[in-house]
């Protein structure tokens, strides 16, 4: 039986973004939860997730970004999304609509990756109760590690441009990291990650305003200590852009949950479901 409702989320560009909306199953929590995905992942990967947060008494909204899964509406390679309209247009709309739904004053943002990243960008970010960002971090190449350190460089300075000529989009699918993503996505995530400072590298460029500085909700990064991506140098790197903000970072070893491995994406995992208490533990302090 399906226990949650399709919502249509429109932006203020007009743009139309697929969401999922969870009704509390329990008494209600004050902030509802607003999930935001990591680059290329679709509303599906956060279902089971999402339906547990729902049965723990929180509303919960999780969307698809322009350009990636349902919230795609032309053929990939004409799709003109990129990562600074999800923090601008995307996330913002996603706020409202939730609000909206829940009658709320602010949301929790629990943004995996790329979705816990771009607060510093959202002109509604007043409206933002707190940040929990799971492996949330710069994703600077420099202090990436293992496999995922040899393959970036790789993918952001040899597949994603010549990709961007031949094949019209990023071809992330192929090597096993979510959907294909529009082109734009894959130049800006390219940049994003190739310097410090992640999204700090389109101020003054694609970027005009700059809320960094003025965001003071409580930001929290949970991460695995086998994370390739969200190393603790990432993590660090990430929650230094918000120097007004109350920031902490939380490690998470697999070992000492029963895990062989947590990584980047498994905390979402109903194999992995044991961690979930832990992340609730951080959007009820």
């Amino acid at each position: 039986m399906q226990n949650y409702e399709t919502l249509n989320i429109t932006c203020s560009d007009h743009y139309l973004l697929s969401g999922r909306f969870y009704a509390a199953q329990a008494t209600q929590q004050t902030f509802p939860i607003l999930i935001c995905p990591a680059t290329g992942i679709t509303q599906q990967f956060y279902h089971h997730f999402a339906s547990w947060l729902a049965e723990q008494g929180y509303a919960v909204l999780v969307f698809d970004f322009r350009g990636i899964g349902k919230s795609l509406h032309e053929p990939l390679k004409q799709s003109k999304a990129s990562i600074v309209q999800w923090g601008q247009l995307d996330i913002p709309a996603a706020v409202d609509a939730l609000l909206d739904k829940t009658q709320a004053t602010q949301v929790i943002l629990l943004g995996h990756s790329a979705g816990g990243q771009l607060l510093g960008i959202n002109p509604n970010f007043k409206k933002v109760a707190k940040v929990v960002a799971i492996a949330g971090s710069t994703g600077h190449v420099k202090d990436l590690k293992g496999r995922t350190k040899l393959l970036a460089p790789v993918m952001f300075k040899l597949i994603f441009p010549i990709a961007r000529y031949t094949l019209g989009y990023g071809p992330t699918q192929a090597i096993g990291m979510g959907e294909n993503l529009p082109k734009d996505v894959a130049r800006e995530w390219a940049q994003f990650c190739s310097k410090p400072g992640y999204v700090m590298n389109a101020i003054g460029n694609t970027v005009q305003e700059d809320f960094h500085h003025q965001i003071r909700c409580a930001i929290t990064s949970i991460w695995a200590s086998d994370d390739e991506i969200a190393t603790q140098a990432n993590v660090k790197g990430l929650l230094n852009l918000y120097p007004n903000a109350q920031t902490e970072h939380i490690e998470l070893k697999p070992q000492a949950y029963g895990h062989k491995s947590i990584g980047h994406m498994a905390m979402f995992k109903r194999s992995h479901q044991n961690l979930w208490p832990e992340i609730a533990a951080q959007l009820q302090a």
